[in-house]
Order: C-alpha cells, then sequence, then structure tokens
C-alpha cells in the first residue's frame, strides 16, 4: 500500500512539473495585440508589392502590410496537416485575390515555425504557395506567439489609427476555403 502511494505523489508530482514547464505564454487571444514580430523584406518582387513592403528597408513588423485584415498561417514544413491542408489554404488565397473587393483587403503570411528559409523555400515550392512565407528557424517568433501546435491561424484586423487587434486566434487546419473565408470576413466586420 506504501509503494503504491509513492508511485501516485510521483505521478502527480510529474504531471503537474510537465504543466508548470509548458505553461508559458499562451497563444494570442481574440481581442488582444501581437507582440512586435520583426520579419525580413521578401526578396521576391512581387511578394513585397502584394505586402505594400518596400525594398528600400531590410525589415517591417506586421501591422505595416498594406491590407485592413492579415491572416497570419503558423505552419511547419514538417506538419503532416499543413502538408495536407496547403491546398486549402492555397484556395483561400486565391478565392481572395480573385474578389476585386477583397484582394486588397485581407493579406495571408506564412510563419515557418522551426524552418529555415531552405524549409520554407521548399515547403513553397512543393505546395506552390504563392503568398509570402518567413522563415522562424530559432523559433523565436514562435515563442512569442505562445508556442502552439500547427497550423494555427491569427486574423489581426488594422485600424484606421495605426493600431490593431486580434479577432481570430485558433489551432487546426482550415477544412473549407469558402467556410473559412465566411467566417473570417463575419469576424472581421466586413
Amino acid at each position: 500500500m506504501k509503494k503504491a502511494s509513492i508511485v501516485i505523489w510521483i505521478s502527480i508530482f510529474l504531471l503537474l512539473s510537465i504543466g508548470l514547464l509548458s505553461a508559458g505564454i499562451a497563444p494570442p487571444k481574440e481581442g488582444g495585440v501581437l507582440p512586435e514580430i520583426t520579419l525580413s523584406v521578401p526578396e521576391v518582387q512581387t511578394h513585397q508589392n502584394y505586402l505594400g513592403i518596400t525594398k528600400n528597408k531590410k525589415t517591417f513588423h506586421i501591422p505595416e502590410i498594406k491590407a485592413e485584415v492579415v491572416l497570419i498561417e503558423i505552419f511547419s514544413m514538417y506538419c503532416p496537416y499543413c502538408q495536407k491542408d496547403a491546398p486549402v489554404v492555397n484556395e483561400l488565397y486565391n478565392k481572395i485575390e480573385q474578389d476585386e473587393k477583397l484582394k486588397n483587403k485581407i493579406k495571408l503570411i506564412g510563419i515557418g515555425a522551426g524552418n529555415s528559409p531552405f524549409e520554407v523555400d521548399f515547403f513553397q515550392k512543393t505546395y506552390n504557395v504563392n503568398f509570402p512565407l518567413f522563415p522562424d528557424g530559432e523559433f523565436i517568433i514562435h515563442k512569442m506567439l505562445g508556442e502552439m501546435r500547427t497550423p494555427y491561424f491569427i486574423g489581426v484586423k488594422m485600424n484606421k489609427d495605426g493600431t490593431h487587434s486580434i479577432f481570430y486566434s485558433k489551432r487546426g487546419a482550415i477544412e473549407d476555403a469558402s467556410k473559412f473565408l465566411n467566417l473570417i470576413l463575419s469576424k472581421a466586420g466586413f
């Protein structure tokens, strides 16, 4: 009886320890703001044009993107859900870009958690991703955002006064591009 109780107490201690160690920063909350994330200006001119960011600077912050809404996908090249979801995310991007009312209002970017520039480039070419993807090889951005599992989507609304707010923050693949776009439009107030 005494041995069983020791095993139970050790098990409880280990579970609590694991919970406390992984309890760091929570993912962004709806209604909150993004931490100050610094990204490198893309080398590809079409990506610079898409984001409205000029090459005369080396870095930029997400609120500098010329859009009313920025959708951020946190992905990993090694995530099987991200790989499976890539065609649906591409379909979402295409739906936005083909809609004259939305194409200059909503921009989509991806941040590769733990992915080097080579890995991000590989993912981009393998899955025909046309929107800008950014490496986060050292997990710096991933840690700032709460070390969430992938894929994870964050919707950010840019306000006219230069501030921004998160209106969507959720883990999971996009099952249906049209339904997801309608959800985003509704939550963003379009």
